[in-house]
């Protein structure tokens, strides 16, 4: 080999070890991240109450997780590359299966062609014999347009008094700039995607447009009034159902007169998970008094799924019907065993596991299969544990924590076992505390509502955005449609347009 290869490769192979070195550096960078976001997941774990994560803030750490290890893949592959060569990279590494691309999603086609299809022996043109296909996942960035409306004037030419032109079509907002695409697209990035308007302020002001907060905020406070209606025939289906669930969550809101925010609450109610009609109706109010729960459900007498918040009691007195929560009674027993191992309450646990696989065996059957299977199988099962119950209440001491979550379940007895005889009660309050997490997420990103008008309005629309989302729809395809309509739509077919009714204009 002569000197000037020698010297090619040892210019090599140096570039080759700087390559190496500076990957070995991005690895070990990466690796202590994961070591310090696997060191904040144990102390969210077991440490002290004071230093525990947010529950809010939970993914976040996950989403370092897999950050840190897209970074930790791509060092790897880095030096896999420098210490093998460019080419061995795509032979020597398995390709990682992510999955198909839907269908339904509009495809590009480009075809890269060899530079030459020759035959390098001389033979002439080569033959085809394949391909090799990939796929990659593409994006545009939403494109703004001007939707502009000509309507022609036309007259006779013979005489003075004939002039005819197309009626301006109605919108939600008169004479206003945006189009319903737009309104739905705003309203759906703050009240599904929970983006504060302030920053779709930011996102309209990089492509070219200075929209105003303000006027965003006039948008959906004008259309938060017209879709009121179809929020008050929401209730009204709702109200009509035989069971209902219930729950609230915290929100903060602006004062009246003062810069300071004070404790309002979110309201949410739902009929059952059996039934057949998927709403959830959400209800903004200055406090948690007892009082907006009677006024929201005025002289509706059915049964009640809720927790044992005391808001509810003057409703049963009024003769609503309580039905218990047994993912409460079972968290008193739960949260006993996670501090101290309590055998008891592992035995309390077994009890209700055992229940909760009787509601997984019947989640699929009709109202009344599972109410039978109900009573085959879970009644034996919760007359052991009220036996069992009462058994151990006699031996534990007074004041005591297996005590107080025994009392728990005791004094609320008669309303955790009822839902054995109606198969279509849940034996949980979960589903609606399901449907409260929308307002958890919302408000770590716009963190207060500035009046009890403007918490109604968001309330209202939330109440159809997470409705459509529970049958399925598209809530901007949805939104879109119904404020296109909503202005000529006839009062007697307002129904129409309630998401458990509504069917896309393009599908009619």
């Amino acid at each position: 080999m002569t000197d000037t290869a020698l010297a090619e490769e040892n210019a090599l192979l140096k570039a080759r070890l700087a390559e190496t070195e500076a990957a070995l550096a991005d690895a070990v960078e990466a690796q202590k991240r994961l070591e310090s976001i696997v060191s904040e997941l144990r102390r969210e774990k077991f440490g002290r109450r004071s230093e525990k994560l947010d529950p809010e803030q939970f993914n976040l750490p996950l989403e370092d997780v897999e950050l840190a290890q897209g970074v930790l893949e791509a060092a790897q592959e880095k030096a896999r590359r420098a210490l093998k060569g460019q080419g061995a990279a795509e032979s020597g590494v398995p390709k990682r299966n992510r999955g198909h691309l839907p269908k339904h999603l509009p495809r590009i086609e480009r075809v890269i062609e060899p530079k030459s299809t020759l035959c390098p022996c001389g033979c002439g043109e080569m033959a085809r014999i394949g391909e090799d296909v990939s796929e990659r996942l593409d994006v545009v960035p939403a494109q703004l347009r001007v939707l502009v409306t000509r309507r022609p004037r036309y007259a006779c030419r013979r005489c003075s008094g004939a002039v005819v032109q197309a009626h301006a079509p109605e919108h939600v907002v008169p004479g206003g700039l945006p189009t319903e695409a737009l309104i739905a697209q705003v309203m759906v990035a703050k009240f599904a995607d929970h983006l504060p308007l302030y920053r779709q302020e930011k996102i309209f002001a990089r492509a070219g447009l200075a929209i105003a907060r303000s006027t965003l905020a006039q948008w959906v406070g004008a259309c938060g009034v017209q879709l009121q209606p179809l929020v008050d025939a929401l209730r009204d289906c709702l109200l009509q159902q035989d069971v209902i669930l219930a729950d609230e969550t915290p929100v903060q809101m602006l004062a009246p007169g003062t810069k300071k925010t004070q404790r309002a609450y979110v309201w949410a109610y739902a009929p059952s998970p059996f039934a057949d009609l998927k709403a959830v109706v959400y209800d903004f109010r200055p406090s948690r008094a007892g009082e907006h729960a009677r006024s929201f459900l005025g002289d509706w007498q059915g049964k009640l799924v809720c927790d044992d918040f005391a808001g509810y009691k003057a409703s049963f007195e009024q003769g609503v019907t309580e039905i218990g929560c047994m993912a409460h009674a079972r968290r008193k027993f739960f949260d006993l065993h996670a501090a101290n191992q309590s055998q008891l309450a592992e035995q309390a646990l077994q009890y209700i596991g055992q229940l909760y696989e009787v509601e997984r065996e019947g989640r699929e059957l009709l109202a009344a299969q599972r109410r039978q299977l109900r009573q085959d199988k879970a009644r034996p099962i919760i007359d052991g544990l009220h036996s069992w119950m009462l058994g151990q209440r006699q031996k534990v001491p007074e004041g005591s924590a297996i005590a107080k979550a025994l009392d728990y379940s005791l004094k609320r007895w008669a309303a955790l076992v009822r839902y054995l005889d109606d198969g279509n009660l849940p034996i949980d309050n979960n589903w609606i505390e399901n449907q409260i997490r929308p307002w958890a997420l919302g408000r770590a990103n716009w963190l207060f509502a500035g009046s009890l008008r403007s918490g109604q309005r968001g309330a209202a629309l939330m109440t159809l955005i997470q409705s459509a989302r529970l049958n399925g729809h598209d809530p901007y395809a949805y939104l879109k449609d119904v404020l296109m309509r909503l202005p000529t739509q006839k009062a007697s077919a307002l129904a129409e347009l309630l998401p458990h009714n509504w069917v896309s204009a393009g599908k009619v």
